[in-house]
């Protein structure tokens, strides 16, 4: 715009740009028509400016890229590109190089080049600076990775087959399922699942047969593999049902399957895992295989009861296996289990004749007795019992006639058998053998004996040993542990002979007694040492246990100890107690001191020889610590810590107080009563404090000594008792106690507190109250 003004004119530019730039002439011309001009020079100073800078810029893998950052100013700027603070043109890598036109070449990129890079703009003569952040994003075309390329799957099996595809690649790649060029789309026949990387196929049929082609797509490119399915008929059995034989008897088992390939055919016994493929016998020669085309029999012939049972039939071809099971069945005249045809009882004792029986189909079983069949209307102590399979025959004899045979017959379809069983009249044992006493001491006799030939028919409840002193009429009567064949007799008389017999007893009654047997025991003389072990009892004692010991056939009458200290030539001091003291204490110990026991024990025949022990007593224990903090908690123990604590804080203040006008109490005063009072006030609290601690106006401070003697005794000459644990302390035995133990004890009676007249000073103007 141009502005006249008079003689003046002014040409103004706006919103200037680089191409403003450059001569302006000015001319002006007289009404003369003489003219005169003048040329004005603009330079026009262009600030950095970016233009069309794109974020982010992508590029893919492999590729050479050139990173776009157009920037322009007046005068040229000086560019250079940073990656993470760094510029790239520094780092040691030959990829990176910058463009004459100011962009940047990263050569064969790849995606550890991805990230953001900053063009960086300097104009330095006026020190001017910017610069744009550019994200280099690096595609990287999809790469399927490794699936499997073929399936096997079974056709019209109602079965379902699943394959993957999975891909990488930046971006994330679509992936997609093709099938003779279409794109499978999810229905009925086909699901996909996970972003498509998983293909079902449904109902597997011959003609879903074929290869599926998996494509992977992103910005950077495609690829695609495929995967053939295979569609196989897998072996199928069609024929195989159970089968009944009997035993001896002849049977084929046919199993027959379909498949493709045509599976091979085996057997399989469950009962023994024997196998039969085609052609296989068994060692008997009994059992042969035979298949061809799909199809096998098993024959089997002369059949036993073990051929009963489970039979597998296995079709299997190279694509997979197929099995079923069935059973034979083998039925058989009914067999007896029991070996035990011989009964025994006696009048009045009832028997139960168990019939065990096995057969198939199940059998009917009924007892007889010489035609009868039992039981009988007209006969009472006979009765029949179904336990389970077995059918009890329950006998009460109450005469000769009830003993003799008994008949018990089983039919089923196959047949029929019968076992006869015999009740036989029971006899008491006869009599055992082979005495002998095997122990013996003055009190007891330990007597093994053999078993009796015969137990009777049955069985031996107990053995019944008599035995009785050979003076004596008069038998007495031990009876053994069950059938144990060892007897122990007790409390008997010592050096004495006896005579012992002994007979075993059974439901029936007592057999006869065995030959008797003659034994002496051992006369009585002095007891063994005694057996000891010790330990510390409460306070200055210690306890020996006695333990059990051989007493020679007679009581312990006492015992006899002796001890003395082992440090000091003491001489032997001796206690003695009664015979039946389990353990013994010897009190009145010195502490931390060894001795030496000796003990004897006496019955009426005489002593024993010596046992010897030795022992230490433990140290003196801490009074203070177990009497007054021995039931105390840690909770207790520390509060009167900090109690005793507080009352020394309490006394030290109250010191200072008197003796150098300081401290807690004095600050206190202070304030309550002013700083200043009378001299004759102050003059007169000193000489009353000095007379609570002085004794008879003398300097010395008031401190009381006392020997060791005399602190064992009363203030009236009496001993002191010496504490123990049982024994209450009193508050000076306390003390003294605590003073002994390096420790001491603070209380208002008997704190004592040195105050010497050089400390107290007296000063009218700082008397308080």
């Amino acid at each position: 715009m141009i502005r006249r003004e008079g003689m003046k004119s002014w040409l103004t530019i706006y919103n200037v740009n680089i191409d403003d730039a450059g001569i302006y002439r000015c001319q002006a011309t007289d009404l003369r028509g003489h003219t005169e001009e003048s040329t004005v020079v603009l330079e026009i100073y262009q600030k950095l400016t970016f233009e069309e800078v794109r974020s982010p810029q992508e590029f893919r893998k492999g590729e050479d890229a050139e990173v776009l950052c157009h920037v322009s100013s007046s005068p040229a700027p000086m560019v250079r590109w940073l990656s993470n603070g760094e510029d790239v043109t520094d780092i040691d890598d030959s990829r990176f190089a910058m463009l004459a036109n100011n962009n940047l070449q990263i050569m064969n990129i790849s995606k550890r080049d991805e990230g953001i890079y900053r063009c960086e703009g300097r104009v330095e003569v006026r020190g001017e600076i910017d610069f744009q952040d550019i994200f280099v994003i690096v595609n990287v075309p999809p790469a399927i990775l490794i699936q499997q390329r073929s399936f096997n799957a079974t056709a019209d099996r109602q079965e379902d087959i699943t394959i993957y595809c999975r891909a990488t690649g930046s971006p994330k790649p679509d992936i997609s399922w093709h099938r003779s060029g279409k794109m499978l789309e999810e229905n009925e026949k086909y699901s996909l699942r996970e972003d498509n990387t998983e293909l079902t196929i449904k109902n597997i049929i011959n003609i879903d047969a074929g290869s599926y082609t998996c494509r992977a797509t992103n910005k950077a490119g495609i690829t695609e593999k495929q995967s053939f399915l295979q569609v196989f008929v897998q072996p199928h059995i069609i024929q195989l049902q159970n089968e009944t034989t009997v035993e001896n008897g002849h049977v084929i088992l046919t199993c027959e399957a379909e498949g493709e390939p045509i599976p091979e055919i085996t057997w399989k016994r469950a009962s023994d895992g024997k196998t039969f493929t085609d052609g296989d016998r068994s060692q008997d020669d009994r059992i042969e295989s035979v298949g061809h085309h799909g199809k096998s029999t098993l024959r089997i012939r002369n059949v036993m009861l073990s051929d009963a049972g489970r039979y597998d039939c296995e079709a299997a071809s190279r694509i997979g296996g197929h099995q079923k099971s069935m059973y034979l069945n083998v039925e058989y005249a009914p067999k007896f289990i029991s070996n035990q045809t011989i009964y025994y009882s006696w009048e009045n004792n009832p028997i139960n004749i168990s019939c065990d029986v096995i057969s198939n189909p199940p059998s009917s079983i009924f007892w007889s007795r010489e035609k009868i069949l039992l039981p009988a209307r007209n006969i009472t102590n006979i009765k029949t019992y179904r336990d389970g399979k077995k059918i009890l025959l329950e006998i009460t004899p109450i005469s000769d006639n009830d003993f003799g045979r008994y008949n018990c017959t089983a039919i089923n379809s196959i047949g029929s058998r019968i076992q006869e069983y015999v009740l036989t009249l029971a006899d008491v044992p006869s009599s055992p053998h082979g005495l002998r006493v095997i122990e013996l001491s003055q009190t007891y006799a330990k007597i093994f004996f053999n078993k009796p030939d015969s137990h009777g028919g049955v069985p031996i409840h107990h053995y019944q040993m008599d035995f009785k002193e050979v003076s004596s009429d008069i038998w007495k009567v031990v009876h053994s542990h069950g059938t144990q064949t060892i007897v122990v007799l007790a409390n008997l008389e010592a050096n004495t002979t006896y005579e012992v017999k002994v007979a075993a007893v059974n439901g029936k009654g007592q057999g006869e007694y065995s030959k008797i047997e003659i034994f002496q025991t051992l006369p009585v003389r002095e007891p063994s040492p005694p057996s000891i072990h010790g330990q510390p009892g409460a306070g200055k004692s210690f306890k020996l246990s006695i333990t059990k010991q051989d007493d020679g056939g007679a009581p312990i009458l006492n015992y006899v100890v002796k001890y003395r200290s082992k440090d000091k030539e003491d001489q032997w001091l001796e206690k003695k107690f009664l015979g039946n003291k389990d353990h013994i204490v010897l009190e009145h110990l010195q502490w931390n001191m060894g001795y030496e026991v000796q003990i004897i024990a006496t019955n009426r025949l005489g002593h024993s020889e010596p046992t010897m022990y030795e022992f230490i007593m433990p140290p003196k224990p801490n009074i203070i610590a177990d009497t007054l903090f021995s039931g105390l908690g840690i909770g207790a123990v520390v509060g009167l810590a900090v109690a005793a604590l507080l009352l020394i804080l309490v006394v030290t203040d109250v010191s200072c107080f008197f003796m150098r006008q300081c401290g807690l109490l004095m600050c206190i005063t202070r304030r309550i009563c002013g700083k200043k009072s009378g001299s004759s006030g102050k003059s007169k609290e000193l000489e009353e404090g000095k007379a609570a601690y002085l004794k008879d106006g003398s300097k010395d401070p008031i401190v009381e000594m006392r020997t060791e003697d005399e602190r064992v005794t009363n203030h009236d000459g009496s001993p002191v008792i010496e504490p123990n644990e049982t024994t209450p302390l009193t508050e000076p035995e306390k003390l003294l106690l605590k003073e002994e133990n390096g420790k001491e004890a603070l209380s208002a009676e008997t704190i004592e507190i040195k105050i010497s007249n050089d400390i107290i000073q007296t000063k009218e103007t700082d008397s308080k109250a």
